[in-house]
């Protein structure tokens, strides 16, 4: 269980969120007892209320603020991780908050979820990994709407276009989380691993070279 923990700023997304769960992902993945992970926001109002922008601009310099952020890739560790990532969303699930849970495996969402993106009414561009996660997820063109408009979505629209998997009551989110993640431990890893890669890679091919690189990602599975 992962839990971005800063209830009263809604788990606004710090440099030091970003740095801890950075670390926790490298231990997920290097942890032999760990199977999935489930990642939640504490407090009731929301999973993620986005990036903390009371920190912009208190880095060294940007070289130095570029460099660390190169150094901890840690969108890139979402996408490489081997263990499946289910999101518990709930509440206010804003800018960041959607970016985080959208390189998620299972994104589960109470029926009080509200999205939003606002970066571009703030005068700035979506910075961790939305432009590029979202297309995969929901489309181009409901992308482009929902980034540029900065109009909020609600949890049903969410579920429609496939920003989110399952609508649950908030009472029961984070049972349908664990009894999801227990169904997942319950297959071999290495298919959970090889099928999550192949998918996820496959994205960024043509279609015939997916398909090879499916072809040869089963091939490794059968000869053990």
């Amino acid at each position: 269980m992962i839990t971005l923990n800063r209830p009263s700023h809604i788990n606004a997304f710090s440099v030091q969120m970003r740095d801890e769960l950075y670390e926790i992902l490298n231990l997920l993945r290097d942890d032999p007892n760990a199977k999935v992970a489930i990642l939640k926001g504490s407090g009731e109002q929301g999973f993620c209320a986005g990036a903390d922008l009371t920190e912009f601009g208190t880095a060294p310099s940007q070289v130095i603020a570029r460099s660390v952020r190169w150094e901890r890739d840690l969108w890139g560790l979402f996408h490489t991780q081997p263990k499946p990532i289910v999101a518990a969303l709930h509440g206010y699930v804003i800018g960041s908050g959607i970016e985080i849970a959208s390189l998620c495996d299972v994104r589960i969402a109470a029926d009080n979820c509200i999205f939003r993106m606002p970066e571009v009414a703030l005068g700035m561009v979506p910075a961790a990994g939305g432009t590029q996660t979202l297309p995969r997820l929901i489309g181009t063109s409901r992308t482009l709407e929902f980034i540029l408009s900065n109009r909020v979505m609600k949890v049903e629209e969410a579920r429609k276009i496939g920003l989110v998997d399952r609508i649950v009551t908030t009472s029961e989110l984070l049972d349908e989380c664990m009894s999801v993640s227990k169904l997942l431990t319950g297959y071999d890893e290495s298919a959970l691993f090889l099928a999550r890669k192949s998918v996820l890679s496959g994205l960024d091919l043509p279609l015939q070279a997916g398909l090879k690189l499916e072809k040869r990602l089963a091939e490794t599975m059968s000869t053990g």
